[in-house]
């Protein structure tokens, strides 16, 4: 059976995040075949990770004199910038036997399809093996300062970052893709913990796709060249498609907790998705 392809697309991150989550609780309820998405947020965002705690790891009142929207993804990992990226999610139940049974085995898989994908826009990206490639005093809460097993290497500098959520029935998996990388504005939003030469360490070890691309590209060529990396890497066919409507119903539901400081802050549930 053909997967759902839901093409590029750019909303808010609360209403991006909302989609995600309604689309991996109603894959995993109905039993569907794996959903891939690609999308930008605007405004610019910061994601944090499920377990993160906001206020020791973002400059929340930057946050707010810069109009940078702050979201809680179900994901874990660490806060990432949404400003000009293409940030993929790809949601499988377990029936899907493409993906083994733990994140590490997924994330190789996915990974490699990325991979591909950039191969074709002609960036040399390779899986990272050795987990982390920086001091230890860099690394702090920004997710694009750590390139882990078998996420994305390009020219030696982390290309792509993911995160995974996993329940019995199956996963979701956010990753993003920077266009251009602003490592200022991220030093400035997520490292609020502070070393010297902050910003240095991150050009060094982040790059972007522009950055690695001979020339110009547009987002949705990049995301169709993405797409047919997944494709040829596995062997599978993709079929463009919208929500459902039980999708939309449960995405407008969760729009409520995307938009609520108690959830993005604090990590406070008031209310039961499902």
């Amino acid at each position: 059976m053909a997967w759902r392809l839901l093409d590029f697309q750019q909303c808010s991150i609360f209403e991006n995040m909302a989609i995600d989550e309604a689309i991996f609780h109603e894959t995993i309820k109905r039993q569907k075949p794996p959903t891939i998405r690609f999308y930008s947020s605007h405004p610019a965002a910061v994601t944090i990770g499920y377990f993160q705690d906001a206020k020791k790891e973002l400059n929340i009142e930057q946050c707010r004199r810069e109009r940078i929207d702050v979201a809680r993804r179900i994901t874990g990992g660490r806060a990432v910038l949404h400003l000009n990226e293409v940030t993929y999610a790809l949601v499988a139940g377990e029936s899907e036997k493409i993906f083994p049974a733990d994140i590490q085995g997924a994330y190789k898989i996915i990974s490699a399809c990325i991979a591909r994908g950039l191969r074709h826009l002609g960036i040399d990206a390779w899986l990272a093996e050795e987990g982390r490639c920086m001091k230890k005093e860099v690394i702090n809460p920004c997710c694009f300062a750590t390139p882990l097993k078998n996420e994305l290497l390009a020219g030696g500098r982390k290309i792509c970052g993911s995160a995974q959520a996993r329940k019995r029935g199956g996963f979701l998996q956010h990753g993003l893709l920077p266009l251009t990388f602003d490592a200022q504005k991220t030093a400035d939003i997520i490292l609020t913990g502070g070393f010297s030469g902050r910003v240095e360490a991150l050009k060094s070890t982040v790059t972007g796709i522009s950055e690695e691309l001979a020339r110009r590209m547009e987002v949705r060529e990049i995301c169709a060249t993405l797409k047919r990396g997944f494709m040829e890497e596995l062997g599978i066919r993709m079929e463009q498609g919208t929500l459902t409507p039980d999708e939309e119903k449960l995405k407008n539901k969760l729009m409520k907790k995307y938009t609520d400081i108690n959830w993005n802050i604090e990590r406070k549930k008031y209310f039961k998705a499902v």
